[in-house]
């Protein structure tokens, strides 16, 4: 018997022997013997005083029950819709796993069916398309991998300091070409004084830079822009925070939820126009790995932005401008 089972026993049992009690002696006794009915009473009062608060405390114990069974049975809703939107999605991503591998391989497959009498350029077209597919084939399966490996922590940070500015414009310049294609113009604008300085991995934040503007440059129109912003997250220029707009068609807020998902954003990669792929949820774990959430923004015709912060480090500042004086 426990503690509680026993404190509640013990009232029950006086309560138990005042009713014996009265019932052994009300029989023999004349009304008027108020002696031994104060005696009855007090020790009925006596154990209802006792059981009062045990009763209380059942009550609320009992409460407490019933709220955490429900938050278990929520629990096991979410779960149960979380599985099985991985497993939907896992489907849907199979799907776009074998398209580019059927497309690749009926292309190739017709090469080898009507070799000899194809002309040059249709047999080239041919080569082309099943390129193109392999090549999207091996970028999905390489940004799962890269993904896989990041949420596992497989490997530690190699983080040193660097001015995350001069990286902005790298990336910037690596996807000129594709801006000048779309006719989208794609700006830097960072803080020059003082540098801002980070301590991450440098690889990481191209990647993170990359995803983002790959990202903003699909999703903006002819004539838009694309603008990645430097700014120091400290005084003394130590840190930044960073981030990647465009002038895009801008996201629904019913689209927002699950845009960072591994399962959603992968099972997106195939349908195109509004695809997000892995880019993001690849970004967002980098952006984990170093402290900081991704932040997005985005109002339908009115762009997206997306903003991550980079920690300082000590004593960087000072010494990329002893670099930069020498």
């Amino acid at each position: 018997m426990g503690p509680l089972s026993l404190r509640i026993a013990l009232p029950l049992a006086w309560v138990c022997a005042a009713a014996a009690l009265a019932l052994l002696i009300w029989p023999g006794r004349a009304v008027a013997d108020e002696a031994v009915m104060a005696l009855v009473l007090l020790v009925l009062a006596a154990a209802g005083a006792a059981l009062l608060p045990l009763l209380k405390r059942l009550a609320r114990r009992a409460g407490e029950a019933d709220a955490l069974a429900a938050r278990l049975a929520e629990q096991e809703a979410q779960l149960a819709r979380a599985l099985r939107q991985r497993h939907e999605a896992l489907e849907r991503l199979s799907h776009d796993l074998r398209t580019p591998l059927a497309s690749m391989q009926g292309y190739l497959e017709l090469l080898l069916l009507r070799h000899g009498t194809l002309e040059a350029a249709e047999a080239q077209n041919y080569l082309q398309t099943a390129v193109r597919n392999g090549e999207r084939l091996s970028r999905l399966v390489g940004d799962l991998l890269e993904l896989a490996r990041l949420e596992a922590d497989a490997a530690p940070l190699h983080s040193e300091p660097f001015p995350v500015a001069e990286l902005a414009h790298d990336v910037a310049q690596r996807f000129a070409a594709a801006a000048e294609r779309a006719q989208v113009a794609l700006v830097v604008r960072a803080e020059q004084q003082p540098t801002p300085i980070v301590q991450a991995e440098v690889r990481l934040v191209e990647r993170v830079l990359g995803n983002l503007v790959e990202n903003a440059l699909r999703h903006t129109p002819c004539g838009g822009r694309v603008a990645i912003e430097v700014e120091g997250a400290e005084a003394d220029g130590r840190g930044a925070r960073i981030s990647v707009s465009d002038t895009g068609e801008g996201i629904a807020a019913a689209d927002l939820e699950g845009i960072f998902d591994r399962y959603e954003t992968a099972a997106r990669v195939g349908e195109g126009g509004g695809a997000a792929g892995l880019g993001l949820a690849i970004a967002r774990r980098i952006a984990a790995l170093h402290g900081s959430p991704l932040e997005l923004r985005s109002r339908p015709g009115a762009g997206t932005t997306v903003t991550f912060t980079l920690p300082g480090a000590a004593g960087a500042a000072d010494a990329v401008d002893t670099q930069k004086t020498t």
